[in-house]
Formats: C-alpha cells, structure tokens, sequence
C-alpha cells in the first residue's frame, strides 16, 4: 500500500501509467470487449468497473490540455447521437475533471483502441462503456 495512490492501481498498472508519455492513450474497456486479442499490452482489472478504474487512474495521470478532448468514449449501439446512464456518468466524471468528454463511433473508436498503448481489461456489465484517456504532461509548476 502507497499513501495518497488508489489501492485499485495495483504495480503493473502504476508501472504502465507511469512508462506512458504525452499523447499516448490508455484505453478501459468493458467485460464484452475483446482484449486480450486487440492489445499490444494488456492488463486485466477484473471485479472493478470502468468507472472506478477510470477515477484511480485520474487521481495520479494527468490529461492532455493540447486537445479538444483527452477522454473519449464509446456511444450507444456505435451512435454518437445516442447515450445511456453509463455514458451520462462518464460524461459528469469529466466535467468534475474540467476537461471535455467526446463519444465517438465505433468505427473511430475501435481503431483507436487496438492501437492504445495499453489495454485495461475490466469486468464493466454496461454495454458500449469503453473509454480512452489521452496523456497530458506534468508541468514543472506541479505539486508532485
């Protein structure tokens, strides 16, 4: 156990957070979703949901400020028009974040997926509640 690290970022996922570098993405999917065929790395996290491996992860990465949207999400049956409760809660976990949330469709999702420098494989039930973090820098102003 670390003091100020959520105990749900066990030591590969830290050392994966950690080895990851600006712009590159991270990507939590869902119990549905084939992962350990699509990643180039992969790190499994069963029993926890996307939401709260997305909140621990938020607590120690910070996101890219050079994009529009440093979280992206799946869609509803692959529809950007389209939500449900799973996607509405992501959408809040950026605002409390202050950065953007873009839901995307599945043909530009998928792709971006299996190209992520990992993938974190959850036991998430929703349907369609993959998400992708983009990576920002530590700036040398921040508290460490």
């Amino acid at each position: 156990m670390l003091i100020g690290i959520p105990p749900l970022l066990g030591p590969e996922m830290l050392f994966t957070l950690r080895a990851m570098g600006h712009g590159d993405e991270i990507a939590l999917v869902d119990g549905n979703y084939p992962a350990q065929a699509h990643a180039q790395r992969l790190i499994r996290a069963d029993g926890h949901g996307v939401e709260a491996v997305l909140r621990a992860i938020l607590a120690v990465m910070p996101l890219d400020s050079d994009v529009p949207a440093p979280i992206l999400r799946a869609s509803l049956n692959n529809d950007p028009a389209q939500r449900g409760p799973f996607h509405d809660r992501i959408d809040a976990i950026g605002v409390e974040a202050g950065v953007k949330v873009q839901p995307l469709a599945g043909a530009e999702l998928y792709p971006r997926i299996r190209a992520a420098h990992t993938i974190i494989a959850t036991t998430e039930g929703a349907l369609f509640a993959n998400v992708i973090l983009r990576k920002g820098v530590v700036r040398p102003d921040t508290p460490h």
